[in-house]
C-alpha cells in the first residue's frame, strides 16, 4: 500500500523531508477497525514530530492524525462497526499515522463520519474538534458558571484550526459570549463569520479591548498559541476564581500572577486518553458522533480552507510548510491517492 513518512528528522525544506514509499497492508486485531484513508488533514503536532522525534522502527516514520475513510476489516473485539462503515478520528500518538492508504485505529476513539459533509469536509475536524470539545467541557467546565465572572470565554488565537471550531461549539451547545482574537483582517473576519461575538487583536494589549467590550472579567480563558506572551495579560483580565487552559508548548510558563485570584489552570492534550488507554477512552468516540450530529444539522460547519490535492509527499510538505508560518486559518486537507 502506498504511504507517506520520513526517514530523518529535520527541517520540511530537504528534498527527502517527507518521502513516498510502499509499507506493508496491516491486518486488524482486538479491537482495531482497518480503514481505507480516503481523506486528511494536517495539525502542528505533525511537524513538531517530524521535525524532532526519530523514526521509532527500520522503516519510515508515517505522521497524520486526522482522518476519514471507510472500515475494510474489524479485528476479533469489535463490537460497533463493521466493514463498509464510514468513519472519522484522529489516531493515537504511539501508533503509525494515517498518511498511508490502509490505517490501523481503535474503535473506541472512532466516531462515524457525518452524513451530510464530503470526506474532504470531515477530515477538517476530528483532532481540532476534540480538543476544543475537551478543553471547554471537560477541562474547563464551560457549562459550570463561575460565580461573579461574566459569562463569556475568551479564546486567544481564535482562527487557527482548534479556535475555529472552539467558537461554533461554543455558539451550538452554550450562551456564553464568545470573544475571540485574531490580528489580520481576513482573520477577523474569519472568527466573526463563524460566531464570535466580539474580535479582539492579540497584538494590542487585551485588558483594554476587553474593558471597552463593557463586559466584565471573563470565567474562562482559552489559549491555543503563544501563550508566553500573554500570560500577565491573563491574569489581569480573568475574573477571580476563573479557569484557564492552554493546548500549546511555551519552553516556560509562569503560573504565580494567577494565584492572587485562585485561578486554575488545565493542559489538554487530546491523545492523553488513547496514550494511557484510559477508562474513559470511549469518550471520543462518543463527542466525535456528537459533533457529526452539530455538523449535519447544520449548526456548525467544516473549517476547510485549502485543499492541497492528492495525498503524496509533495503535497504534505507544502502543508506542512504553511502550518510551520504559524499563519494559517482553518484547516489544510488532502483527499485521495495518486
Amino acid at each position: 500500500m502506498k504511504a507517506v513518512g520520513y526517514r530523518l528528522p529535520g527541517p520540511i525544506d530537504r528534498d527527502d523531508a517527507l518521502i513516498d514509499f510502499d509499507a506493508q497492508r496491516p491486518s486488524p486485531t482486538g479491537r482495531d477497525l482497518l480503514v481505507q484513508v480516503q481523506a486528511i488533514s494536517v495539525n502542528p503536532v505533525d511537524f513538531k514530530i517530524r521535525r524532532k522525534r526519530p523514526p521509532g522502527g527500520e522503516g519510515p516514520e508515517v505522521l497524520g492524525w486526522d482522518a476519514v475513510g471507510a472500515v475494510v476489516e474489524v479485528g476479533d473485539g469489535v463490537t460497533a462497526f463493521e466493514p463498509g462503515d464510514e468513519v472519522w478520528y484522529a489516531g493515537a500518538l504511539k501508533r503509525p499515522g494515517a498518511n498511508a492508504e490502509l490505517h490501523l485505529v481503535d474503535e473506541r476513539i472512532v466516531g462515524r463520519k457525518p452524513k451530510t459533509a464530503s470526506a474532504a469536509e470531515a477530515a477538517a475536524l476530528p483532532l481540532t474538534a476534540l480538543t476544543a470539545y475537551e478543553m471547554l467541557f471537560d477541562r474547563l467546565r464551560v457549562t459550570d458558571p463561575v460565580a461573579g465572572s461574566a459569562p463569556a470565554v475568551l479564546i486567544i488565537g481564535g482562527a487557527g484550526g482548534v479556535g475555529s471550531i472552539a467558537i461554533q461549539l461554543l455558539r451550538a451547545l452554550t450562551d456564553l459570549t464568545v470573544i475571540a482574537t485574531a490580528s489580520r483582517p481576513e482573520t477577523q473576519a474569519w472568527v466573526s463569520e463563524l460566531g464570535a461575538h466580539h474580535v479582539l487583536d492579540h497584538n494590542q494589549p487585551l485588558p483594554s479591548q476587553l474593558d471597552a467590550i463593557g463586559l466584565g472579567q471573563p470565567g474562562f480563558v482559552f489559549s491555543t498559541n503563544r501563550t508566553e506572551l500573554y500570560m500577565g495579560q491573563i491574569a489581569e483580565l480573568i475574573a477571580p476564581q476563573g479557569r484557564f487552559g492552554l493546548i500549546d508548548d511555551p519552553q516556560t510558563l509562569d503560573i504565580m500572577p494567577f494565584k492572587g485570584k485562585s485561578v486554575s489552570t488545565h493542559w489538554e492534550l487530546m491523545f492523553t486518553r488513547s496514550l494511557f488507554e484510559t477508562q474513559d477512552m470511549g469518550r471520543q468516540g462518543q463527542i466525535l458522533n456528537e459533533v457529526a450530529e452539530l455538523l449535519d444539522a447544520r449548526k456548525i460547519r467544516s473549517t476547510v480552507t485549502e485543499s492541497l490535492g492528492r495525498i503524496c509527499a509533495e503535497s504534505l510538505k507544502r502543508a506542512h510548510a504553511t502550518l510551520e508560518t504559524g499563519a494559517a486559518r482553518g484547516k489544510i486537507v488532502l483527499e485521495a491517492w495518486d
